[in-house]
C-alpha cells in the first residue's frame, strides 16, 4: 500500500482538500494522511467547496506532523513553501513533491469573493491527484 501525507502550514486548508480528494480518488490502494507545521483548524470554507465536489471533510481535524507516519510514507507533498521549508528531515526513500499553492485563506473582500479564490486552489489541488493517480511509479 502506497502511504502519502500531504502537508501545508496549518493544516486547514489546502492539505486538507488534498487528503479529500486523494482519498476519493486514490483509492484503497493508498494510506492517506495530511497534517501541518501548525495547527490552524479545519477552514470551514475548504468544507463547503469540497462539499460541492461531493467530498465532505468536515469530519477531519487540523493534525501536526506525526514523525512516525512522515518516515514511513512514499511520497510527501508540500501544498506551500513554509511547509517545505520546515519539514522535518526524511529518508532518502521518501520521494517529495511541492505543489506550491496560494493559501486560499489569504483571500480578502466578500465570502463570495473568498469562494472565488477557495474554488480556484480546490479544482488545482484536484487536478494534481488526477495526474498524481495517472502516474501509478511515484
Amino acid at each position: 500500500m502506497t502511504q502519502i501525507y500531504f502537508l501545508c502550514t496549518g493544516n486547514a486548508c489546502r492539505s486538507q482538500m488534498a487528503e479529500g480528494f486523494a482519498k476519493k480518488i486514490l483509492g484503497n490502494d493508498w494510506r492517506v494522511a495530511s497534517a501541518g507545521v501548525e495547527v490552524h483548524g479545519l477552514n470551514p470554507l475548504a468544507v463547503k467547496v469540497m462539499a460541492e465536489k461531493g467530498i465532505d471533510i468536515s469530519q477531519q481535524t487540523s493534525k501536526l506532523i506525526d514523525p512516525d507516519y512522515l518516515l514511513h510514507s512514499d511520497l510527501v507533498v508540500t501544498l506551500c513553501g513554509d511547509a517545505r521549508d520546515r519539514c522535518p528531515v526524511t529518508p532518502p526513500t521518501v520521494k517529495k513533491k511541492h505543489w506550491p499553492l496560494p493559501d486560499p485563506a489569504l483571500a480578502a473582500g466578500s465570502e463570495q469573493d473568498r469562494i472565488v479564490v477557495f474554488r480556484k486552489v480546490r479544482d488545482q489541488i484536484e487536478q494534481q491527484i488526477i495526474d498524481l493517480a495517472k502516474v501509478r511509479n511515484l
